[in-house]
């Protein structure tokens, strides 16, 4: 065998091996984001949110909330401009009574803001919406989980609430 044809074998394994782990890489993003906290980065290009899990939908939300609260997000937006983007405009209208109402952010419904979170698919939804619950953590050790629920035609949040009461016995 001529050390050309190795050199061309060698090249062909690497470019395979290199492509077959970057298509794995890809095919993995999706279930990592659902993972990833708070001071976590966002990746380069976002898929279009038709296309993402609700749970990934909520995690990018949240992401580009709390970049653009720091200024420190990847477009300028305030967030503002970033709640107009994912929720419904009553929605917005409802958080933002309630945030004057408690004086507190109207998305984490707290004072502070929470320095990571995970989230997790609620049981039940009312059809044709999914719920995300989320459960943000604090400096102070403490969490609270808070309530999303995306319409999944439309893939805008229509719902941000405190956790259900405990049904009386």
């Amino acid at each position: 065998m001529s050390h050309r044809t190795k050199l061309r074998g060698a090249v062909a394994a690497l470019a395979c091996t290199a492509a077959l782990m970057a298509g794995s890489t890809l095919l993995s993003l999706p279930a990592q984001a659902e993972n990833r906290s708070a001071a976590a980065t966002a990746p380069a290009a976002a898929p279009s949110t038709r296309q993402m899990m609700p749970t990934t939908q909520i995690e990018l939300f949240l992401r580009d909330y709390l970049d653009a609260i720091n200024g420190q997000h990847s477009e300028g937006h305030s967030p503002a401009k970033v709640r107009e983007d994912h929720l419904t405009k009553k929605l917005d209208a409802a958080l933002t009574d309630w945030g004057v109402a408690h004086q507190a952010d109207p998305i984490f419904r707290a004072q502070n803001l929470p320095t990571g979170w995970s989230l997790r698919d609620a049981d039940s939804s009312p059809e044709g919406h999914a719920t995300v619950i989320v459960t943000e953590n604090f400096e102070s050790g403490t969490t609270i989980d808070v309530w999303f629920q995306i319409n999944l035609d439309g893939r805008l949040i229509d719902g941000i609430t405190d956790p259900p009461a405990p049904a009386a016995s």
